[in-house]
């Protein structure tokens, strides 16, 4: 058996095990609160890039004029102005505008099912296509083609509507997503003393746009051949996506300019945006009582030297170096810093894993936890090469010293 160490025997005598084991403590209580903040940040993070129709999605918002009782007697829409999208894209917190394109002719569908035909009038808007949810196979229209289908994308929310409203008190069938885009549908365009009757197609479901959408192609060609006005249409909707979701300058602004946003997108925004607020909030929490056992650390090792003064300065007069007493309290300190580390590592993973089940029923992605793991290993090689300096420096200073 290889005898142990005359140096690590001679400076082990006097650790203080109670100062060593409140450092364990409170770094791996400190850092087992920053990796598992860290890691839930990002599991939200990843939820709401993944899942446009989640709760806490809230990247786009759909906004609108306030209607005043003001502007109906006046016979005035509650419209956008091009100062206004300008002001509002100059925003720090938008990312990008889109403009809601209405039609400016009559539009009537009609479709014959199991049966039983059904027609009613419609309304048709077009967005720049960079703002969907959704892409299906066959978003173009070719206006010179005449046997081009109209590809239509609608809101989930009518489907639902049509399913357990209209068609449960009417006695007509239930449609799937599947079985009505599989139907297809006599669209009658009129206006401008011109009717023209086109097959449209039902090819997507969006859950972020509550509207009949068609291809930008086609709303340009159908308002030019078929509008009843050569006026350009008054811009009543926009699509705001944005870069700072919510932010309160958001809803201060849309309250100062009479602005409503469409469903409960803005509290969501404020709901996740919270979300991120105490998820930075716990991070530096964890970072405080990390820096606060790292001084822990140095101060125990500081008595210790102190302490061990006149033993150090025996061993240097026996020819013992610097390095070889450092060397000790190093490999002390990064054996420590690891055991630390893992612990703190099982901890994050597992309440991973514990909300990842959570955030499965909700229908939300998550993302793994390397990149947690990568930072809990460089913030603890970060942290140990400073003990170990501050030990090295410790040492020299006490030999030279003494």
């Amino acid at each position: 058996m290889k005898p142990s160490n005359p140096v690590n025997r001679l400076l082990r005598k006097n650790i203080s095990v109670g100062q060593i084991a409140g450092y364990a403590i409170a770094n791996f209580v400190g850092l087992a609160i920053l990796l598992t903040a860290l890691q839930f940040y990002r599991d939200t993070t990843a939820a709401e890039n993944c899942a446009d129709d989640s709760f806490i999605s809230r990247d786009y918002m759909i906004i609108s004029k306030h209607v005043s009782d003001v502007n109906i007697f006046k016979g005035k829409a509650s419209a956008f102005t091009d100062d206004d999208i300008a002001e509002l894209r100059a925003k720090p917190w938008v990312k990008n505008v889109g403009v809601f394109t209405p039609s400016r002719f009559h539009v009537n569908g009609a479709v014959d099912f199991a049966g039983r035909g059904m027609s009613t009038h419609l309304f048709f808007e077009s967005i720049p296509d960079e703002f969907f949810d959704v892409r299906p196979e066959g978003w173009s229209f070719d206006p010179a083609d005449t046997s081009a289908i109209i590809p239509i994308i609608i809101s989930r929310d009518y489907l639902a509507l049509y399913n357990f409203g209209f068609a449960a008190s009417r006695g007509m069938p239930q449609l799937s997503e599947q079985l009505i885009g599989s139907v297809p549908l006599t669209i009658l365009i009129s206006g401008n003393g011109k009717r023209e009757y086109r097959t449209g197609k039902i090819v997507g479901f969006s859950s972020r746009l509550n509207t009949i959408a068609v291809p930008e192609a086609f709303m340009q060609w159908a308002n030019a051949e078929f509008g009843d006005s050569t006026e350009p249409a008054t811009v009543s909707r926009l699509i705001v996506e944005t870069n700072d979701p919510g932010n309160p300058a958001i809803a201060t602004y849309f309250d100062e300019n009479g602005i409503e946003v469409s469903g409960e997108k803005l509290n969501q925004g404020r709901a996740a945006y919270f979300l991120s607020i105490v998820s930075a909030v716990v991070i530096v929490i964890g970072l405080v009582i990390c820096a606060l056992a790292f001084f822990i650390l140095m101060l125990s090792i500081s008595l210790l030297l102190q302490k061990n003064k006149d033993k150090i300065h025996d061993l240097l007069m026996l020819g013992y170096t610097p390095r070889q007493v450092g060397g000790y309290y190093i490999r002390m300190v990064a054996k420590l810093n690891g055991a630390i580390l893992l612990s703190a590592i099982v901890v994050a993973v597992v309440a991973s894993f514990l909300w990842k089940g959570l955030f499965g029923s909700l229908g939300l992605a998550t993302t793994g936890c390397f990149v947690t793991i990568v930072v809990g290993i460089a913030l603890m090689a970060l942290v140990t090469a400073v003990n170990i300096m501050a030990i090295r420096r410790n040492v020299n200073r006490n030999f030279f010293n003494s």
